[in-house]
């Protein structure tokens, strides 16, 4: 039970840290851009991995991933994933679509069990199904209101699905993964930050030693939290976390109302509503498995 306990403060603090701390840090450096703000995310998440690495003597387990050419090419696939998620959001708190943003993370869950269904046959009971109908509904619906696709919140949601969908295919502890992820885009991440440096637009510079530290923290900014949800995942297990999650995309979505003053419309409230509904649905399905 003490365990069990310790899994949910655990996976709280990383849900809210994502919610809150991530959206404030994120926002508050929005002048930045949301170019140079994905690539100092890259280029200091892989440097913070790198000294954590360090420090719990994980270089034979990254060596051991390393042996394995189907790791490697999946690693290489969640990768790509992981910076499209990184990009998506970081550009929707840049340009106060926060709570676009938090439309993904309200169905990524919903979303990963539809994926876990056509991946690895995950059987579907009725409530499930009918949250996945739900939220479909609501994606239709903005479409017909807005006469646009919520590009924004699905490529959150389908990305971050996806990439763990490529986690589960392999046995890779978390860190390492992201870390090996890391190395695939930090040479990319490099390239981009020397031509800013050409372009004489890069914020991240010698001039300003407090913007300089401000844009390095990206790095544990993203880690950290990662290291207390999943950490409370192997405590108190997959359906408690999955629940305490929701506290991520509640808060967003409070800040980009109530904080932000973001524009949040009837029609949009609407599309709300239902994927809140599909929400409960889904949430009452794990508790009644728990």
């Amino acid at each position: 039970m003490k365990k069990f306990n310790q899994g949910i403060i655990l996976s709280s603090l990383g849900s809210f840290w994502w919610g809150v701390i991530g959206v404030i840090y994120f926002k508050s450096l929005s002048f930045v851009g949301p170019y140079e703000l994905v690539i100092h995310r890259c280029i200091w998440t892989t440097i913070f991995l790198l000294i954590t690495t360090f420090f719990l003597f994980k270089w034979k387990k990254i060596i051991h991933t390393l042996n394995s050419l189907k790791k490697i090419f999946i690693l290489f696939l969640s990768s790509i994933l992981i910076l499209t998620n990184w990009s998506v959001w970081i550009y929707a708190v840049s340009t106060s679509q926060i709570i676009n943003a938090s439309f993904g993370y309200f169905i990524m869950p919903i979303m990963s069990v539809f994926f876990g269904y056509l991946f690895f046959k995950e059987k579907l009971n009725f409530k499930i199904i009918l949250s996945i109908f739900l939220v479909i509904f609501s994606i239709l619906y903005m479409l017909y209101e807005f006469k646009s696709i919520p590009w924004i919140g699905l490529t959150v949601a389908i990305s971050w699905s996806l990439y763990n969908v490529c986690r589960k295919l392999i046995k890779v502890e978390t860190d390492i993964g992201l870390l090996l992820e890391s190395f695939f885009i930090f040479p990319f991440a490099l390239i981009a930050f020397f031509y800013l440096l050409t372009l004489e637009v890069n914020f991240f510079s010698t001039d300003n030693i407090s913007m300089m530290f401000l844009l390095a923290l990206a790095g544990p900014i993203t880690v950290i939290p990662l290291y207390l949800y999943v950490k409370g995942v192997e405590l108190s297990g997959l359906g408690p976390a999955g629940m305490i999650f929701y506290i991520t995309p509640s808060f967003q979505f409070l800040l980009g109302y109530f904080y932000y003053n973001e524009i949040f419309s009837l029609e949009k409230f609407v599309s709300f509503v239902i994927i809140w509904i599909a929400v409960l649905i889904y949430l009452n399905n794990l508790y009644e498995k728990n």
